[in-house]
């Protein structure tokens, strides 16, 4: 396999990242309209359409914010140049931003209920559709890993065999993905625990896997999706300290 892979229709190249990536939206968010019509949804039609825009809003501006900011030499000598802008986005930083978009506004809609557990499968099937594109687009896009001399290796298009972190990526969300499902075969899990342990979860991975790639880090060592990571977890640490809460004791699973 030569990186980056493309496909050859017609005459025409067309940019397999980006076709993976409209793949990743669509059957995503045609997944979830699914689960919605065959799982009981106790928010309403209006108040869950302006929770869908309030997550679309939240996630478009933190994935930019913390794009651009992910390499601060180059959000310098590019500043006022909005192409760099649109084109710079970040999976951490649209998860942050939605999960912020979701909160406010849920709270103007008076919402207590969990939004985010209806939406962990699609989450987890669009990001692994989206990470294929990565994979197939080389070095290309910057999500690549650092070289390296493991049996696994990969030359992605420069000739240097590195790290496959897009694969590293999918085999992680799958993973976490038949957890979940697992998980909810023997217990009742609580509000919002579904997401919260996707979330959390992603959040300790990536902080991790950003150290095996090639990108820019603060003199402390840290890069800013790390940091976004490590705010996230902050958020969620109740997950970590109360781990029992997530699982509603009162109620069973029945076998029979």
């Amino acid at each position: 396999m030569t990186f980056p892979v493309n496909f050859h229709i017609a005459g025409f190249t067309i940019n397999s990242h980006l076709v993976f990536e409209i793949l990743s939206y669509s059957i995503g968010f045609q997944y979830y309209l699914w689960l919605r019509r065959h799982t009981h949804d106790p928010i309403s039609n209006s108040d869950r359409l302006w929770i869908f825009i309030g997550t679309a809003a939240g996630g478009l501006i933190g994935s930019r914010l913390i794009g651009i900011l992910e390499n601060p030499n180059i959000f310098i000598q590019t500043s006022g140049n909005w192409i760099v802008y649109l084109q710079s986005k970040t999976i951490v930083g649209g998860l942050l931003g939605g999960l912020i978009g979701v909160e406010l506004t849920k709270k103007q809609l008076g919402v207590t209920t969990s939004s985010g557990d209806l939406m962990v499968y699609p989450i987890i099937l669009g990001m692994v559709l989206g990470r294929i594109g990565c994979f197939l687009a080389g070095i290309t896009d910057g999500t690549h890993g650092s070289p390296c001399s493991l049996p696994w290796c990969m030359n992605l298009g420069d000739g240097i065999p590195r790290h496959p972190a897009a694969l590293y990526e999918i085999l992680f969300l799958l993973i976490v993905g038949t957890f979940i499902f697992f998980l909810e075969q023997q217990y009742v899990l609580t509000n919002g625990s579904r997401f919260k342990i996707l979330l959390a979860s992603y959040l300790i991975f990536r902080f991790f896997i950003e150290f095996i790639k090639p990108v820019y880090r603060f003199s402390f060592g840290l890069s800013t999706i790390q940091l976004a990571c490590l705010a996230g977890l902050i958020y969620y640490y109740k997950v970590f300290l109360y781990p029992a809460n997530l699982v509603d004791t009162r109620k069973k699973i029945s076998n029979t």
